[in-house]
């Protein structure tokens, strides 16, 4: 776990339901607690974190959600506002340029134009000597898109460093990239149920990672995670009762169904482990709607422990 919150960016990412805003967000809760002062990202327009903590919805600023945590959603126009205001030098010029309509054309058109700025934006969160200006972060903790998405992202800059060539969109692609892919300055967390699918796509992107970024990940979460709460022999003694009342049928009938349920989460588990090269930990189920402050601090005590 030291090594992981010692990386200015930690990435999450894992297939889309499997739980990754709330891993972030108790990673981001560890990092904060280890006096790093830290925000978790979140892009694609997607404000979930902050109402985990009953704040505010972030926006494109930051918002403090416990001490020394911040939030912040990055919104795509905003962070391209902000790039041609770097490049112009003069909000004026850039405003100018990003509402008109053929500037709209032409990014729209350009493939990856949005990953681009957005993973620009993210980059200078996690820089000491922000080029926007701003807070300055120990730690930033990016709730990445869905596996498929996360990796057109993470390669949105080197795709761009290598068409530009030459000029200020290459200059700041390739230093994206080179910071992405410095294994001392930018983890990978991927998030997983234990369910087939997630499992299969959690071992396609860590190899698909490898291959095509030449980054690996760092750590695999298995999110909700069901207790196995009986043992064998205990399993087969609640098999052979023989209940006298509807209810006593059904507490058993329960018993059995979630102690099933269970044997083949951790089956899921054990398969990860053996497929995936990074190391597996798991995280429990907590039987709540939805998930507040508190879950996330207890989730974030079990990583803490287990990472």
């Amino acid at each position: 776990m030291s090594a992981l919150l010692d990386r200015r960016l930690i990435v999450v990412t894992g297939k889309g339901g499997v739980g990754k805003t709330t891993v972030a967000a108790a990673l981001g809760l560890v990092s904060a607690r280890r006096g790093r002062r830290t925000v978790v990202c979140e892009v694609a327009q997607q404000e979930r974190v902050a109402g985990m903590f009953g704040a505010r919805e972030s926006g494109h600023e930051e918002v403090e959600l416990a001490p020394g945590l911040f939030a912040v959603s990055v919104q795509p126009e905003r962070a391209m506002h902000e790039w041609l205001r770097h490049q112009l030098r003069s909000g004026a010029l850039a405003g100018l340029l990003g509402h008109s309509r053929l500037f709209g054309y032409l990014t729209a058109a350009a493939p990856g134009v949005t990953e681009l700025v957005t993973v620009g934006k993210v980059w200078d969160l996690a820089q000491t000597r922000r080029r926007t200006g701003g807070s300055v972060f120990d730690t930033v903790v990016m709730d990445a898109p869905a596996t498929g998405h996360a990796l057109a992202l993470l390669r949105a800059a080197r795709t761009y460093a290598n068409v530009a060539r030459v000029g200020p969109i290459a200059r700041q692609a390739s230093l994206i990239d080179g910071f992405l892919r410095d294994r001392s300055a930018t983890g990978v967390v991927c998030v997983a149920l234990p369910e087939e699918m997630p499992v299969n796509e959690t071992v396609e992107f860590e190899r698909a990672l490898r291959r095509e970024l030449d980054m690996s990940v760092d750590a695999i979460v298995v999110n909700a995670v069901h207790p196995a709460r009986f043992r064998a022999r205990e399993i087969d003694l609640l098999q052979q009762a023989t209940p006298k009342t509807a209810v006593t049928r059904a507490a058993l009938s329960a018993a059995v169904s979630e102690h099933t349920r269970a044997r083949a989460e951790h089956a899921q588990v054990r398969r990860l482990r053996r497929a995936a090269t990074a190391p597996v930990t798991t995280l429990p189920r907590i039987f709540t709607p939805e998930l507040d402050r508190e879950d996330v601090e207890r989730l974030s005590h079990e990583l803490e422990r287990k990472l």
